[in-house]
């Protein structure tokens, strides 16, 4: 009798075993990320903008060996994010603090990257120094159609502000068309409470781009990704763009903020003289949200994550876990940004 029972629950568990392979699902697994590239200058001195302000052009000797030492260790950096799920680096990511469509050429055709055949969509912003946001994205699986880049026009004392434009791009990742807005909001120079008019201005300039794309389609999957010089808490996501940070409360139109619980549990994206701040972000919309029911037919957001691995962060002295920069006091540091990327996976059942 118990050589009958033992034969009848190994059938079980084998008619088990083998249901719940033939049922498994499978699913498509796009890594979409950003990177504040920390000073992104190349060696040559642009006489119509303040270039010879970047770090770069503040060395004396030996720039040609640290510019592409840089280029070594970012493209080295894009290439290992997200990798651990999607087997590739990310299929989008926008980056901001580079001087020019040239360094972003220098980047995509380095060693680390060459093989991925990144295309690039970039506009040179009115800033003074003439730093910009762009995007790359492997060509295999996204098909930009139309891109734009919007000056925030923002106003301080009647005077306007040579800040980055805001850049949109829309396209197909692989089947389903996506909008992606990539911005370096101003910065907080003069303090956080006096600056904080300047960004608060610049989020109106995102609604305004969300209401256009909305315009022609009320439905339409949107991420807004940048450096935005403001925590997940600050006016600026709560008060002008009403950010969600909890799914639940997530309604239609709404946009959610996955990086304000990170924030409210001490992550971090860069330091700043004993301060943790997470100023890179990406906020989705509602529509690339899956709130529970775990319908992934078509792509929707599953994890967002910072890509805060060791070898990006101080290892010892007094700045001891804070992401390890290139450039400090007039010289090379030898690292690779004053800030952390962020990525998150979007993923589609595959048919």
């Amino acid at each position: 009798m118990r050589n009958y029972l033992c034969l009848f629950f190994l059938f079980i568990l084998c008619t088990s075993n083998s249901f719940s392979q033939k049922n498994s699902k499978k699913y498509a697994i796009r890594t979409i990320a950003f990177y504040n590239l920390e000073n992104l200058f190349d060696t040559i001195n642009d006489v119509s903008l303040n270039d010879e302000a970047s770090p770069i052009m503040e060395l004396k000797f030996n720039r040609s060996k640290v510019y592409w030492d840089k280029i070594d260790k970012l493209s080295s950096t894009i290439s290992k994010i997200g990798f651990k799920k999607s087997n590739t680096s990310p299929a989008i990511i926008g980056v901001s603090e580079i001087e020019n469509l040239n360094v972003l050429e220098d980047l995509i055709n380095s060693k680390h990257l060459k093989d991925k055949n990144y295309g690039i969509v970039h506009y040179d912003s009115p800033d003074k120094r003439g730093i910009d946001v762009a995007l790359l994205y492997q060509k295999r699986y996204f098909k930009p159609i139309y891109h734009e880049a919007f000056n925030p026009n923002i106003y301080k004392e009647n005077k306007k502000i040579s800040t980055r434009d805001q850049l949109l791009v829309s396209g197909y990742l692989d089947d389903e068309l996506i909008h992606i807005i990539v911005n370096h909001w101003p910065s907080r120079r003069g303090g956080e409470s006096k600056s904080r008019p300047l960004r608060e201005k610049a989020a109106y300039q995102n609604l305004k781009i969300i209401e256009k794309i909305r315009s022609e389609n009320e439905n339409a999957k949107i991420l807004t990704m940048g450096d935005f010089n403001d925590d997940p808490i600050n006016s600026s996501f709560k008060n002008v763009l009403k950010t969600k940070s909890r799914k639940k409360n997530v309604l239609e139109k709404d946009i959610y903020n996955p990086y304000e619980d990170l924030y409210r549990r001490g992550f971090n994206t860069l330091a700043y003289r004993d301060k943790l701040n997470l100023f890179d972000m990406i906020l989705i919309s509602s529509t690339l949200l899956n709130k529970g029911k775990k319908d992934f037919s078509s792509y929707k957001m599953f994890k967002a994550m910072i890509f805060n691995k060791q070898f990006l962060s101080h290892k010892k002295g007094k700045f001891k876990g804070y992401p390890f920069r290139s450039f400090s006091n007039g010289s090379y540091t030898g690292g690779y940004s004053d800030h952390y990327p962020v990525y998150m996976y979007l993923i589609k059942e595959k048919n």
